[in-house]
Order: structure tokens, then sequence, then C-alpha cells
């Protein structure tokens, strides 16, 4: 009886030894199985995934060159607009302060603020008796100290003596002339091609006036510093050399650059419409 017991149980330990490697072949088959659909799912999520950034950057693409078409096409627009806005803004606020409406003035003058010195002695003033004030003339009609720390570029005028432009003088009509030329330069265009201003003219006309008559009045304020005996005092250039030569810097910077970018602009726009046919 123990011999049957004892056979019976070697048989089945044979059988079970048989179908071992057949389990674990199967085991491993199945194991091999996931893995490669795991591995498939995963190429097929990265090439999706590709797929899905390839079509948003040609959506950015063609986003980036729809406006390099809007804009090579209205460029000169959107030049004009910002000058205007540049130089108007600082106008403006003196017509906020005359009218009693003193929070968005003070916002442009503190905009303006890091952009121009804002020295009152060197900027038009409106709605008062005189359009420009010497330092001496503020001290007698202010009472306060005019020099050319913060104190004096924080003061914006009164209504006795009238309120103060957000620029400078020549920051004034540097601007205000690149405005003007961008409109001259738009009706002249349409007619002729105007070449850009060479620019030997360009240093001759526009960058060295500006330099002798800022420049001089910069060194003439830091020489007694250095040289507190020295025949070099303080000077302040007259309101008109600041008007004439911020225009002349401001027109030879507007007549160089804008024929360039016209020309740019335009092979933007056809090399545009040949690529994408637009119209």
């Amino acid at each position: 009886m123990m011999q049957i017991e004892y056979s019976e149980r070697t048989k089945l330990s044979e059988m079970n030894g048989s179908n071992e490697p057949g389990l674990r072949a199967s085991s491993e088959a199945a194991s091999s199985e996931i893995e490669t659909s795991e591995v498939l799912a995963e190429v097929e999520r990265r090439m999706e995934a590709r797929r899905s950034a390839g079509r948003a950057e040609a959506r950015a693409a063609i986003l980036a060159d729809r406006f390099v078409y809007w804009f090579s096409k209205r460029w000169l627009a959107v030049f004009n607009a910002f000058f205007l806005l540049y130089v108007g803004l600082p106008i403006l606020a003196p017509v906020l302060m005359v009218v009693g409406t003193e929070w968005p003035a003070t916002i442009i003058y503190t905009m303006y603020r890091p952009l121009c010195h804002q020295l009152p002695q060197r900027s038009f003033f409106l709605f008062g008796p005189q359009l420009t004030y010497t330092a001496s003339e503020l001290m007698e009609r202010v009472g306060i100290n005019i020099g050319l720390g913060p104190t004096t570029r924080a003061f914006v005028g009164t209504e006795a003596i009238g309120y103060k432009v957000a620029l400078c003088q020549r920051d004034t009509a540097i601007y205000g002339t690149i405005f003007l030329f961008g409109l001259v330069y738009g009706l002249l265009r349409r007619r002729w091609k105007v070449p850009s201003l060479p620019l030997w003219a360009y240093i001759g006309f526009g960058v060295v006036p500006m330099l002798l008559d800022g420049g001089y009045q910069f060194l003439s304020y830091v020489m007694p510093l250095i040289w507190p005996d020295g025949p070099i005092v303080p000077h302040e250039t007259a309101p008109a050399m600041r008007v004439i030569t911020g225009a002349l810097f401001g027109l030879a910077t507007a007549w160089l650059a804008y024929p360039i970018v016209n020309e740019t602009m335009e092979e933007a726009r056809k090399s545009l419409e040949r690529r994408f046919g637009w119209e």
C-alpha cells in the first residue's frame, strides 16, 4: 500500500515537473506581449505628441506670417500712431491738470519720468503767462529752489504759471518731428521713392548739433564739480536751441530709418505673397 502511494506521488511529481517549463514559457510569452504592447503604446503616444506639437508650431508659424504680412502693409500707420501717442500724452497731462483731473495727469507724469528728466526749466508750460521759464524765473514765481534733483523733476506747475508738459523741450521736438515726418513721408512715398538720408548727413546735421548743444550744457554742470575754481560755469541752453537741435535729430533719424524700413517691409510683403498667394 505504501508502495502504491509512493508511486502515485512520484508520478504526480514527474507530471508537475514536466509542466513547469510549459507554464514558465507561457508566462514569459504573456509578459513579453504585455511589454511589447506597452512599448507600442508609448511610441504611439510620443508620435501623437509630436504630431500635436507640429500642428501647434505650424499654426504659430502661420499666425506669425499673417502678422508680418499685416504689419508690412501698415507699418507706417503703426509708427505714426505710436509717436502721436508718445508725444500726445505728455501734452495731455497739463490739459488734465487745468481741468482738475489730477490723478490721470499724475499717472502720465510718473510714467514718463524714467524716460525724460522733466526739469521744469527745460520744459514747456501750458495755460500760463509764459511758454518757458528759466530756473531764476521759477524760483521767483514759485518760491522753490529749482535745481536738478528729484524735487525739481516732480514739480509740475501751478495755476499761476501753468502746467508742465511731461516731456522736456528737446524730447518734445524730437518725437514731434518724427511724427510729422511720418505724415509727410506717407504722402511722398505714394508718388516717389524717397531715398534714405546718407549716414554722413545724419551725423553732420542730426547728431553733431545736438551733441554740441546738449553736450556742452552737460559738461558745464559736471566740470564745476571736478574743478570748482575753473572758468566753466553751469550753462542753460536756450529753449530755441533745444527745439532746433531736437527737431534736426528727429528729422534726420526718421529720414534715415523710414526708407530702409519701407524697403524691408516691401520685400517681406512680396515674399509672403509669392509664398502663400496672399493679396
